[in-house]
This record gives structure tokens, sequence and C-alpha cells, in this order.
């Protein structure tokens, strides 16, 4: 590379690929609530924000899916427990899209009508994105264990 073009360069920091990441917000109105929703595309991963009522933050898990289990591993990174609401979404979410799921959710604990219609829409969006990736029976499959083996 020759020095001028080195000069032209804008900073690493400020300079961006446009196919790097994509960021989708939208929000949404039911069961007398208002959702709100962001969605960035990142290279291998969706990083997924809920929020209802509220802009908090809230509870943050990590689902993606492993090559000796047909369901995803869930791991809960700030707060929350592996078995709450918010990682049943994210597994469930990395389940139906084939992506590695980060989702943070702030929606109201024990309220399964507003937790179904958060991700039902958020799994809507996700398909009209073009997000949902088809599912290949092969590579869903656990490897076969010592007792298979033995069978075949």
């Amino acid at each position: 590379m020759d020095s001028q073009q080195d000069q032209n360069a804008p900073p690493a920091a400020i300079a961006a690929d446009e196919k790097a990441f994509k960021l989708t917000a939208f929000s949404d109105e039911a069961h007398d609530s208002t959702f709100h929703f962001q969605i960035l595309h990142l290279t291998d991963q969706l990083y997924i924000w809920v929020g209802c009522n509220t802009v908090r933050m809230g509870h943050m898990y990590a689902a993606l899916a492993t090559p000796w289990d047909r369901t995803p591993s869930v791991a809960a990174l700030l707060g929350g427990g592996a078995n709450s609401t918010g990682a049943s979404m994210a597994r469930r979410l990395s389940m139906r899209t084939g992506w590695s799921i980060v989702l943070a959710s702030s929606l109201p604990s024990n309220s399964p009508t507003i937790e179904a219609f958060a991700e039902q829409r958020l799994f809507q969006e996700l398909k009209s994105l073009g997000y949902v990736k088809p599912i290949s029976k092969s590579s869903n499959r656990a490897p076969p264990t010592s007792a298979t083996k033995l069978q075949a």
C-alpha cells in the first residue's frame, strides 16, 4: 500500500464495513404493553434485545448449537438462570433460526402471554429479514456414541 492511500484511509475505529453488521429496531403494541425490539446481525450471530414497557437491558443469555446435541446450549451471561424464560426463548430462537443467539430480555416474569407474543413477533421479524436458515437434517444430528458404533 502506498503512503498516499495510508493518508486518505479513515482510522480503523471510524471505518466500518457496511456488511459487517446490520441493525434493525422496531416496536409493537399488544396486551396493553409496548414492546421494543433490536436485532443486530453480526458476522456469525444475532444479538437481540427485547423490552416490554421499559428500555432496560435486563438479563442476557447466549444460545448456540453444538455438534453433540440437537438442542442448543444456553448460558446466562448477565443475571437470570439457565432455566429462566429468557434462556428458553434464546434456545428456541437458536433452534428455529439456525443462528447463535445472544438475547437480552427485559420482559415481566410470570407473564406467559407477553413472553409468547414477544417471541412470536420477534421470530416473524427474523423471518421477514431472512435470518431463518434452512436446517439440514444431517448437520443437526448428534454424533454416534460408542453404543451406536457397536450396533453398526
